[in-house]
């Protein structure tokens, strides 16, 4: 199987709409970049759920991830539109389930909905979520991902947890995609989230060190041999940042012009971020495939104010890596 590329658009969480002072701008920036790559080599584009800029809470703008997806699944013709990944603890289940079943048949069936447990605190408390500790948080999870695969494929489905409950709700239309609308399921944990993955994930999404993934990924398999599932079905995603730069360019001057008062460290950290040239970054794309991902999510600095860097992963990058195959025979 040929790895696919996601890109995610700017929406604010990573400071990246700063620079923009019309709120209406900035909203136009991120679709901007959304069109951009609906008509190039991208297979997705990808929106996070968060609603607090990071690495620190500023009163920035960040645009809430339901939203955004239901504007831009009408603004896109082809690429799938995914979250990587919805908090659980901002939704309730059930709720989440019928904007998915939703937004899939306005996207025509271009729909990757995403959930996790969550973990920004600062942005739970403030919206008076509270912050549950982990293994409360772990448990709600593993509920909301049964109820959201029976609200998905249930008529009258029922569910009575710890932590949330259904009585028979009606989910009509349940999306369009069959057999429902794929779930992507974010985390590398491996007693519950993988777990989860193997029962009703149909994409997960990990951490891009190389040297952990196999062994990630040995733990899906396991999990899905347990619960009868073909590990074969699954997604295997992790996401990287990327900026590409000219052989044997200054990282510093070539990033300036879109960087603006950030440094260089702070313009390339989102999702463990690199600035370097072609070869360089494909290399590392193609570590990653070759630990056993087959979907590369790219976060790429600065395309709110300059579409140029986007085309030029695009140009650039994919051809170098887009018809590799996962290689590691461990994986097999």
């Amino acid at each position: 199987m040929a790895v696919k590329f996601g890109v995610f658009v700017p929406q604010g969480w990573h400071m990246d709409l700063a620079e923009i002072k019309s709120p209406v701008e900035k909203y136009e920036a991120m679709t901007r970049a959304a069109q951009a790559a609906d008509k190039g080599q991208w297979d997705s584009i990808w929106i996070y759920d968060h609603f607090h800029t990071v690495p620190r809470p500023q009163l920035e703008a960040t645009f809430e991830a339901w939203t955004v997806t239901a504007t831009l699944v009408r603004d896109t013709k082809r690429v799938r539109v995914g979250h990587m990944v919805c908090c659980n603890g901002y939704r309730n289940p059930a709720l989440f389930a019928k904007m998915a079943s939703s937004v899939d048949v306005a996207s025509h069936g271009r729909l990757n909905p995403g959930l996790g447990a969550g973990w920004y605190e600062h942005e739970w408390r403030a919206y008076g979520y509270g912050f549950p500790e982990t293994s409360v948080r772990m448990a709600m999870f593993k509920e909301a991902c049964e109820i959201v695969h029976k609200m998905w494929t249930e008529d009258y489905p029922t569910f009575k947890g710890q932590y949330y409950s259904i009585d028979r709700p009606i989910n009509e239309p349940k999306g369009v995609q069959k057999p429902h609308p794929p779930l992507w399921i974010g985390g590398s944990g491996e007693k519950v989230t993988l777990k989860l993955v193997a029962q009703f994930g149909d994409a997960c999404n990990i951490g891009a060190d190389p040297n952990e993934i196999p062994h990630k990924l040995s733990v899906l398999r396991q999990h899905c041999e347990t619960v009868s599932r073909r590990y074969e079905d699954i997604i295997k995603s992790c996401s990287i940042g990327a900026f590409v730069i000219d052989k044997g360019a200054d990282p510093e001057r070539a990033t300036a012009r879109l960087r603006g008062s950030k440094s260089l460290e702070e313009f390339a950290s989102p999702e463990g971020g690199m600035v370097g040239d072609a070869d360089r970054i494909a290399e590392r794309i193609q570590q990653l495939i070759d630990a056993g991902i087959d979907y590369v999510l790219v976060y790429i600095p600065g395309i709110a104010y300059d579409l140029e860097p986007l085309y030029r992963f695009e140009s650039e990058v994919i051809p170098k890596v887009a018809e590799s195959k996962v290689v590691n025979s461990k994986l097999r």
